[in-house]
């Protein structure tokens, strides 16, 4: 990979680590389906960059794939979602923004140092940016954590779908082009799920607000 490219690659890699970052500080619901997009179209860029320098024309379908799917379709489902479901409220926190970004920072520790010996014995010239794709997974994974509603979780979700996505493209230069396009399939089936069971949740207890499940573990 020639050091433009490859410098390219690391630059969107920092941009998917910042924007995970900036969704885990996110209160506003509308704020993290745009997060989302913009994050999609930086997995997008890098998946054509990557395409491109190491002449794999498999991964320009998975980039197609990605804009379709997660900068188009995924957001507008989700705005049309949220309209129909009459939800703008702020999003609510099992702790507290400053406290989770701290935990946020630890985590990206933890995955940089997890992806360190990985890395090394990766053949690949896109291996320095595991770290990065393992640390925005993670991070995802604390977004549905610590969210007290369903639809900031389910856009964590999709996120760390994401990381993973990111995390494949650069330690191997993409899954076979048939997994991706199953992989693209459950996650577009999964949206359709997930919209059907915010619309039951709302009809049953009046809110998307997760702790109202907890009154059928207790019935």
């Amino acid at each position: 990979m020639a050091p433009l490219s490859l410098q390219l690659v690391n630059l969107l890699a920092a941009v998917l680590l910042l924007i995970a970052f900036a969704m885990l500080s996110q209160r506003r619901v509308l704020s993290l389906i745009r997060l989302f997009a913009w994050q999609g179209a930086a997995l997008a860029a890098s998946t054509i960059v990557v395409a491109h320098s190491m002449s794999q024309p498999h991964l320009y379908v998975s980039a197609v794939m990605t804009i379709v799917l997660k900068v188009l379709f995924l957001p507008w489902f989700l705005h049309r979602l949220i309209d129909r479901l009459n939800v703008r409220w702020d999003v609510e926190t099992l702790i507290n923004i400053p406290a989770t970004m701290l935990v946020g920072i630890g985590l990206a520790i933890f995955a940089f140092a997890l992806a360190t010996p990985i890395s090394e014995m990766a053949s690949t010239v896109t291996r320095s940016t595991l770290g990065i794709a393992l640390a925005s997974v993670l991070l995802s994974f604390l977004m549905m954590i610590v969210r007290r509603k369903a639809v900031p979780q389910v856009i964590g979700f999709l996120a760390m779908e994401n990381g993973l996505f990111f995390a494949a493209t650069s330690a191997t230069y993409g899954m076979p082009l048939v997994v991706e396009m199953g992989v693209a399939l459950d996650v577009l089936v999964g949206a359709f799920v997930f919209g059907i069971f915010f619309f039951h949740i709302r009809e049953t207890f009046d809110s998307l607000d997760i702790r109202h499940m907890e009154k059928l573990k207790q019935d």
